[in-house]
Formats: C-alpha cells, sequence, structure tokens
C-alpha cells in the first residue's frame, strides 16, 4: 500500500490548521490528524532516503550547538590560567599557615553556579520547549545566552562571576533537554542510540576545538583586554549567530519545511512501529506524575548524577589539575585534547554498536565505567612527578565518562513515551546533570594537593561504582516489564490506533523497552 498524499498542487496543512482547532485534537500527538489511524506500508529506499535529510539538517546543527554549551563552560578552566584568577581574587592566600596555603573554594563555587543557574531553569525552559514553537523559543533564548557570555568580559569581582554564571546556566539549560526530545520525536527507538551520540560526541570534539582557540589566544601579548576576556567575547558571539540559525528549526517531522509533502508523511509514519510518539503541545499534569513516580526515571536519574560528577571536575578544573604534573599552561591546555578524542571517538562508537546490536546499550555502559575507575586510581595513586606520564594516562582515559554519558542519555529518552513525559524525563536527566557538576568541583580541595587530591579520586570512583550498580538494577527492571508485555495479546490494529494518542509506556501495552 502506498502513502496517501496531496493531490499535486495541493498543500498539507500546518498542524495548527490541522490539529489546533479542537481540544480533542490538540489533546492528541501532532502526527494523529496527520497520518492515518492504521500503518501504511514504506518504501525502504525511501525511508532511508528522508533519514539522510533529517540527518543532514538536525545532526550538524546539534553538534554545534552542544559544542557551544560545552566549550562555553569548559572554558572556566582555561580563563583561570589565562590571569582570571588573579583577576577577580578567585583564590585566597591564608598566611597565617606555615607554609601559607591556596584556598580555590570560590573558584570551586563559580564552576558550580553555573549548574545551580541550570537547574532553576530546565523545568521552566523544558516546558516552554513543548508548549510554543521550538524554532522560536530555542532562537530567542539561545540570542540571550550568547549575550550573558559576551557579558563575562565586563565582569570585575568573583561576586559578579557568580551572578554571571548563575544566569549564563539558567539562559542555557534549553538547549540540552531540547535536544533531546528533538531525537525522541524524529527518530525511532533503534535510531536514536546513534543520534544522541552524534549530538553528544561534541562533548569531546569541543575539548579539541576549544583547546586549539584557547590556545591560540594564550599567544596574545597586547591589547586593552585581558587574554580570558577576549575567549569569551568570542564564545558569546559565535553563540548569538547559532541563535539566529535556530529560528530555521521546525517544529516537528509534521512541519519540516525541508522536506516534501509526501516526505513529511513517511518521516512520521515511519515512527509509528516504535509507538514513543512525535510531538504533543498540550502539558498533561496526569504525566508529569506517572514521571515522578516512575522508578525508571529516578534509577536513570541517579545515574547521570553519579556520572557527570567527572565533568564537574574536568570542565572547570582540568587544565589547573595537568598543570599540577609539571607542564607548562600551553602545555595543560595541549593534554586535553587526548581526553577530548577518547571521549569523541568512543561516544560515536558505542552509538554505533547500540545502532546495530540490539539490547546491548546497559553492557556498553558498563563496559565504559571501568577506565574511568581505573584512570582515576592511576592518577592518585601514581607519582606526580616533574612532567610525570602515569597521571597524564589516567587523567587520558577518564574521557570515557563521555560515552557513559551518552548512553544514559540514550536509555533515557528511548524508553518513555508521552510528550509531556519525554519533557520531563529530558529535564530530570539534566537536573541530575547539574547536580554530578555541582558535587564535582566541591570534591577539589588544594588544601590537599601534597596528597593528590584523595576526595576527589576517591569519590568519583565511588560514583562510577554506584553507576554500575544502578546499570544491573536498571536491567532487571527493563527485563521484568518486557516480560510482562510479551504475555499480552498482540493485536496490529490496534497497535496502529495507539501510536499517535500521545499515551506514555506505561499507558500503551505494546511499547517495549530497549537495554
Amino acid at each position: 500500500m502506498r502513502i496517501p498524499v496531496a493531490e499535486k498542487g495541493a498543500t498539507v496543512p500546518e498542524p495548527h490548521q490541522r490539529c489546533g482547532s479542537s481540544v480533542a485534537s490538540f489533546d492528541k500527538d501532532l502526527a494523529a490528524a496527520f497520518v492515518p489511524e492504521h500503518a501504511q506500508q514504506i518504501d525502504g529506499v525511501t525511508e532511508r532516503r528522508i533519514l539522510r535529510k533529517l540527518d543532514l539538517f538536525l545532526i550538524p546543527w546539534m553538534w554545534v550547538g552542544y559544542g557551544f554549551v560545552y566549550y562555553d563552560k569548559a572554558i572556566l578552566g582555561s580563563a583561570v590560567l589565562f590571569g582570571m584568577t588573579k583577576d577577580l581574587s578567585l583564590s585566597v592566600v591564608d598566611r597565617s599557615t606555615v607554609p601559607p596555603t591556596t584556598s580555590t573554594d570560590r573558584l570551586s563555587w563559580a564552576t558550580s553556579m553555573f549548574y545551580f543557574g541550570m537547574l532553576a531553569g530546565l523545568y521552566p525552559m523544558t516546558f516552554l520547549v513543548q508548549r510554543f514553537q521550538l524554532g522560536r523559543v530555542l532562537g530567542l533564548l539561545v540570542i540571550l545566552w550568547g549575550t550573558v557570555a559576551m557579558l563575562t568580559a565586563a565582569v570585575t569581582s568573583w561576586r559578579g562571576l557568580f551572578v554571571q554564571r548563575f544566569f549564563l546556566g539558567f539562559s542555557e539549560s534549553i538547549v540540552p533537554t531540547a535536544f533531546m526530545c528533538i531525537v525522541s520525536g524524529y527518530y525511532t527507538q533503534q535510531e536514536q542510540a546513534l543520534r544522541q551520540s552524534w549530538w553528544f560526541s561534541s562533548t569531546g570534539g569541543w575539548t579539541i576545538i576549544g583547546g586549539a582557540l584557547n590556545y591560540g589566544f594564550a599567544q596574545i601579548n597586547g591589547g586593552d583586554l585581558a587574554r580570558w576576556q577576549y575567549i569569551y567575547l568570542l564564545a558569546g558571539s559565535l553563540t548569538i549567530l547559532f541563535g539566529l540559525v535556530c529560528f530555521a528549526v521546525p517544529n516537528s517531522p509534521v512541519s519540516a519545511w525541508f522536506l516534501s509533502a509526501e516526505d513529511r508523511i513517511i518521516a512520521v509514519e515511519r515512527l509509528r512501529k516504535g509507538q514513543t510518539g512525535v510531538r504533543c503541545q498540550k502539558l498533561k499534569g496526569s504525566q508529569v506524575v506517572e514521571a515522578a513516580l516512575d522508578v525508571k526515571i529516578w534509577i536513570v536519574a541517579l545515574m547521570m548524577a553519579a556520572a557527570y560528577t567527572v565533568n564537574g571536575a574536568v570542565s572547570g578544573f582540568g587544565p589547573l589539575i595537568v598543570s599540577t604534573f609539571g607542564y607548562t599552561t600551553l602545555e595543560s591546555i595541549l593534554l586535553q585534547f587526548p581526553l577530548g578524542g577518547v571521549c569523541f571517538v568512543f561516544i560515536l562508537l558505542t552509538g554505533w554498536l547500540s545502532s546495530r546490536i540490539p539490547n546491548i546499550r546497559l553492557i556498553l555502559l558498563i563496559g565504559c565505567c571501568l577506565p574511568v575507575i581505573a584512570g582515576c586510581a592511576m592518577i592518585w595513586r601514581s607519582a606526580w612527578t616533574h612532567r610525570a606520564v602515569a597521571p597524564v594516562a589516567g587523567y587520558t582515559i577518564i574521557g570515557f565518562f563521555g560515552p557513559v554519558v551518552s548512553l544514559i542519555i540514550s536509555i533515557g529518552m528511548a524508553n518513555v513515551a508521552g510528550a509531556t513525559k519525554k519533557s520531563c524525563t529530558a529535564a530530570a536527566i539534566f537536573v541530575a546533570y547539574c547536580v554530578g557538576n555541582i558535587i564535582g568541583p566541591q570534591l577539589i580541595k588544594t588544601q590537599t594537593l601534597k596528597r593528590h587530591y584523595p576526595e576527589l579520586w576517591l569519590g568519583l570512583i565511588i560514583c562510577y561504582c554506584i553507576v554500575i550498580v544502578l546499570a544491573l538494577a536498571l536491567s532487571a527492571v527493563l527485563h521484568r516489564e518486557n516480560r510482562q508485555r510479551a504475555s499480552l495479546q498482540f493485536n496490529e490494529e490496534d497497535r496502529d490506533r495507539l501510536a499517535f494518542m500521545d499515551l506514555t509506556d506505561k499507558q500503551n501495552p505494546y511499547f517495549r523497552y530497549v537495554l
């Protein structure tokens, strides 16, 4: 059977024309008014062509966007090596001790304040993305984020930096949750792991790109501004340009302007089998309650909080930590490249494997935890002699935290349905992301430098052991759910009808969980 399309010369009504005229239709997924109630046959060649179009439009845009998110918060680690610590009094010397000791608690809190801002913004921003036109909301808020980033150059005290970092995190909080919801609304369950890994791989890619940019700024010896101020001016201006591009992002596959009328129908129809839906702009209280009571979401959120403590330490203190191994400022920046490379390559590799081998995501996740644990132990217990190799090697392999986090995002978003519940899940994952990033910097105590920051490395080892235990618990929960659903009587017509009713994974008996 061929998918019905508009006759030549006819136009396909936009979502607000087809499904926005009644409360009943607004209550359903946008796709419900766009495709027939029953499944239509799709030609495999055509589907692959449409998938390529989606990839070419969405993935480069998301890769660059999340790269700005990562670079924006990670440049603090390089900025402190370029005079920010002294200019803003981020370190305090206690001369009452013998010898005098230096405290970087203000720097730790400057790192953490960004994530307090993200925490404050995550839920309101997530619901703005669901309720209103995606491109308009993203465009306006990303431009605001870029403006706040540029204003970092105007900060003159550590107190001002705390305020700036809070509002930077608040305005930036819209991006990661929006990207997670976009992938879950455009791609099938089997495709999501690879696509989530593609945009999240910019964590590693922009560690390298950002390091190269910062290395270039290190060569500046003149000018009216400090080197760290130039870095923030560049980051903010690039972000504003990205915000202008965001206005072109369609609301969903239903209104994807870069697809033809027929291609849009196929792009929606192919999502029917996964039962995850496309997009519904009505906020549903029942789905909020279900998300709050769903043990799977709590497990995924706890995994994210534990896993991302590493990033909280690395993004704010990475170059500073490497410099304590006896390397110069410039060498410390360059030594971020291997960590970024590990992060980039293995995020992509685990995403690719997840798309090829069914139910391997949790196995890969556990496997990637082990190098992080080994790397922390190597840094902690090795000798920190001048230009030491062992701690740098350990620092490099903790880059495996990238694929761990990418897999957590993939597992969390592929295992929920219902537009409001997906938004809640995305926000919950990034609330946990913020918690991990807040905890990480607080584990670094400069007073324990001679003992190699034992609280930091032991804390991270414990966190990753917790991730492994939680992954095993999640596997047991998902296996049990799938076994219970396997005993249900299968009805193809009923399954087709329920696909775009904006049901949650618990409400829809035909939903299947991926591991």
